[in-house]
């Protein structure tokens, strides 16, 4: 997907710049939100890697732990070209701690390990801290004047250009499935592809509504979230009034769909320009449908926390800030600079 087509919040960044001149420059630290119970048949090791990626670190700690690799899991993927902190979650019923001190792999540190009650799944992670450097910056002061707004208005919360793959390949390779041309195997890659499909259609709508202005503006019909929260509501026609403000103030948010097999979830004005803004992706959404893809929504907006940034000199400048799950650190930088190159970042 080309994401220089996609709306700016404060428009295209006048600065240039760049990320990830060297891992130790993109930094990620896993938050799940909670402390292993300290007990259970469950033990979580959190580790810190650098050039691995997460996939392939859990392959090594189930030949190291002598468990088969369905025996180990994480929350979330990392990185490989990044410093990350992440938990993985190794099922040993009955089995003693195996002794990681002896565990070996370059690039790899054991940071901690305990003992939990229930397995780590998926998405079960609350959120991650990034502290990023942005080097050789061309106009830092403006960087700065955007950070400034930032911390008021958020960002887009726009998919990150790896979950369409390199070159945009996933989308590729699902529009390919979606006509017929070539069904995709294996099953990690159809998940890929689905997942492509429905991101791309969600950035689509929330580049359009950026666009219009109405991000903090509520459609009659419109599914709003809670800020903070997963569940939304459809904006009916006896509330909107008093939905308004809240939608303003961005206690509400407006969200844009990943589509599925079902409605889009919104109703009347919303749903028509929906409709609209997705009137060409026919063979995509009848891919999601055809696979029986359970629809959602994501808000528009992303709010980072706990913001924080210094200067290094006049072309580097260091900044810290937490995202929530599934939200991308790219996203971010993308409302401050115009990168060198292309650089991407996983933390879903």
């Amino acid at each position: 997907m080309d994401m220089s087509r996609l709306t700016w919040l404060l428009g295209e960044p006048v600065a240039t710049g760049q990320l990830k001149a060297n891992p130790e420059d993109f930094i990620v630290e896993e938050d799940l939100g909670f402390e292993p119970d300290g007990e259970g048949e469950h033990l979580l090791v959190r580790i810190r890697k650098n050039g691995c990626n997460t996939q392939f670190v859990a392959e090594q700690l189930a030949r190291f732990a002598k468990v088969h690799p369905r025996d180990v899991s994480y929350a979330g993927l990392k990185d490989r070209h990044a410093v990350t902190e992440q938990w993985f979650c190794l099922h040993l019923p009955g089995k003693a701690d195996p002794d990681l001190s002896q565990f070996d792999l370059e690039g790899c540190e054991v940071v901690r390990a305990s003992r939990h009650r229930k397995k780590m799944r998926i998405g079960t992670l609350k959120g991650n801290a990034f502290t990023l450097v942005l080097r050789q910056i061309s106009d830092i002061a403006d960087v700065e004047a955007r950070l400034e707004k930032i911390t008021q208005q958020g960002v887009p919360n726009y998919f990150g250009t790896q979950r369409f793959g390199r070159g945009g390949n996933n989308l590729v390779q699902a529009k390919r499935w979606a006509t017929n041309e070539a069904r995709p195997k294996e099953r990690a890659k159809r998940s890929f592809y689905l997942s492509a499909s429905r991101s791309a259609m969600f950035n689509i709508v929330a580049s359009q509504r950026l666009a219009n202005g109405t991000v903090r503006q509520p459609m009659l019909g419109d599914a709003l979230q809670l800020s903070g929260r997963g569940s939304w509501f459809v904006a009916k026609a006896e509330e909107f009034e008093s939905l308004k403000p809240r939608v303003e103030s961005g206690e509400l948010l407006v969200t844009a769909p990943l589509p599925g097999d079902g409605p889009l979830g919104t109703l009347e004005d919303a749903e028509a320009f929906e409709q609209t803004c997705l009137h060409d992706q026919t063979d995509l959404l009848s891919l999601l449908k055809r696979e029986r893809v359970e629809p959602a929504r994501r808000a528009i907006m992303l709010q980072p926390l706990q913001m924080q940034w210094q200067r290094w000199d006049d072309v580097t400048l260091e900044l810290k800030f937490w995202l929530p799950a599934g939200s991308y650190a790219t996203s971010v930088v993308r409302e401050l600079m115009n990168l060198d190159e292309t650089d991407a970042d996983i933390t879903e």
